[in-house]
């Protein structure tokens, strides 16, 4: 195993981006565990910080993770891989509680629990997915993949580009992002029909009838169970939210 990942990661100059991605799932999960544990009112649990009758949001310590790992990151380049891995980690540990509560940034008001709070889940598993990804060697816009005439890479690159933001605004998160990676999922999402709801449905099928009802029910009769196991997934990761 130890040659594995000499070979997988720290050969490959992989290994900040390693630290980083563990740090990210560690600081999601205890996160996790630790508002569920005072959501329990536990009582050899913490409590929640307050500054008088503020709460402070583990977001805070997030940002000044974030920032602190910034800063000394650029002020000990060029340095050591192994330092680059430890300020990786501290940047992994501040993202892991900014995202956790990214439904608080996108709604401006405290949403953890209710339905919206989902949001944060989605970031985070986003941010997983594309971060390991990344350190198995994916490209975005298949960048290995284009030699040779640099007008005919950049025209390769934008296709691909195209095809994943069609496919996201088509609603298909999870096909969007792996089509930046791997971009014959960008082609087949930008081909099949929108969500409803999508920016694209509310563009171009308002005045297609036959499209938004084909759409709808490809929605009910596929998208619905896929759902409410994503859901309960989540909820089993993050707790159960209300609404």
């Amino acid at each position: 195993m130890g040659e594995v990942f000499q070979r997988a990661v720290v050969d490959t100059h992989r290994l900040p981006l390693f630290c980083f991605f563990v740090a990210l799932i560690v600081t999601f999960v205890f996160t996790r565990i630790n508002v569920r544990l005072i959501r329990a009112e536990v009582r050899w649990w913490f409590k929640n910080v307050s500054v008088g009758e503020t709460h402070v949001h583990h977001v805070v310590f997030g940002v000044i993770l974030m920032m602190a790992s910034g800063v000394t990151a650029l002020l000990v380049w060029p340095a050591s891989e192994g330092w680059l891995a430890v300020t990786a980690a501290v940047f992994g540990m501040g993202s892991g509680l900014v995202l956790d509560e990214f439904a608080l940034l996108l709604h401006l008001r405290d949403v953890y629990w209710s339905e919206e709070g989902r949001t944060s889940v989605d970031a985070v598993f986003v941010a997983v997915a594309v971060t390991g990804l990344l350190l198995l060697g994916a490209r975005p816009l298949g960048w290995d993949d284009v030699t040779g005439d640099f007008w005919l890479a950049v025209l390769v690159l934008a296709v691909n580009l195209a095809f994943a933001v069609v496919t996201l605004l088509k609603g298909k998160i999870w096909s969007g992002l792996l089509g930046v990676f791997v971009p014959v999922f960008g082609y087949v999402g930008a081909m099949r029909l929108a969500r409803p709801g999508s920016p694209w449905a509310r563009w171009f099928y308002d005045d297609r009838p036959g499209k938004l009802a084909k759409a709808l029910h490809r929605e009910e009769r596929w998208r619905r169970p896929v759902i409410k196991a994503k859901i309960a997934v989540q909820e089993f990761v993050s707790g159960r939210h209300m609404g």
